[in-house]
């Protein structure tokens, strides 16, 4: 028997896959009726969180933050038995991931965080990319168990919080991306440009085919070899902003970017790459 405790969008996608490869499901979610809905599929349906774990081979976390997993794994507790196997596949804070790990451990349960750059769909079809970190021994126990559930299994290493650390740095990266979307609609609407238009010009130009090469030279603080000036990256913010200003139109990215192009600037960054914005991180991490 396989658990999965909370069955909201992706742990619903989760017992989707696993009832089709035919294993034996139970489930459990706050709002009944999300888990009620598998049922017809095959899932059982438990009244609580230790009735849902008791005598399962292993149990999968889907939960909304930390505080929810602590709360339903405490609701969970008297249904573990000794050496009990929980997959925690939610976003979370590293300081919770640290945590959990290390007091389920000395009550006896094997806690391995495993979140997912996944929709439901991808869930359901066991594609996209999962996340695992921590003591080796752990993860080579874990590996062939969640390597069905995903297109893509990749180990961190040894650092117990890695994996919930990258996820929210690409979660960090996707937040980034609508920001950035969310302005050029903006601006596109200052300037009389049907949306549909903007959508024509991604068919052309290729913005993700140079994130590779933007990072590299960022990491490698290579600034005084620019392929863009900051001193020009700037101009083209204000020519920018004028147009949404003069629309009434406003941006929410572009404001707090433009003060990080004026800082750098102030410091005598003007005729360096205009990526050299990061230079203040890049410093301090050195």
């Amino acid at each position: 028997m396989i658990t999965i405790l909370g069955t909201g969008l992706l742990g619903s996608g989760f017992a989707h896959a696993l009832l089709k490869r035919g294993a034996s499901v139970r489930v459990w979610n706050r709002s009944p009726e999300k888990a009620r809905a598998l049922v017809k599929l095959g899932a059982v349906l438990a009244a609580d969180p230790a009735e849902a774990v008791r005598g399962a081979e292993r149990t999968h976390v889907v939960l909304s933050d930390d505080a929810a997993v602590d709360a339903v794994l405490a609701a969970a507790a008297p249904g573990f038995a000794p050496g009990a196997l929980v997959l925690d596949h939610t976003t979370t804070s590293t300081a919770g991931a640290r945590e959990r790990t290390a007091k389920w451990r000395e009550r006896g349960v094997v806690y391995q965080h495993a979140p997912v750059f996944m929709g439901p769909q991808n869930a359901a079809d066991s594609t996209g990319v999962l996340l695992l970190s921590g003591d080796r021994a752990v993860v080579a126990r874990v590996t062939p168990i969640l390597a069905p559930m995903t297109g893509k299994l990749v180990d961190l290493g040894p650092r117990v919080d890695a994996a919930a650390a990258y996820k929210l740095l690409g979660n960090l990266f996707l937040l980034s991306l609508t920001a950035g979307f969310t302005d050029v609609l903006a601006l596109a609407k200052a300037m009389g440009v049907e949306p549909a238009g903007v959508a024509t010009l991604f068919e052309h130009f290729n913005p993700g085919a140079t994130l590779p090469a933007r990072l590299k030279r960022i990491l490698d603080a290579d600034y005084d070899r620019p392929s863009w000036e900051l001193a020009m990256a700037r101009k083209d913010a204000r020519l920018m902003q004028a147009e949404a200003d003069g629309a009434g139109v406003a941006l929410s990215m572009l404001p707090a970017f433009a003060a990080l192009m004026d800082r750098s600037i102030a410091e005598g960054r003007a005729h360096a790459d205009w990526t050299v914005v990061a230079e203040a991180v890049v410093l301090a991490k050195r």
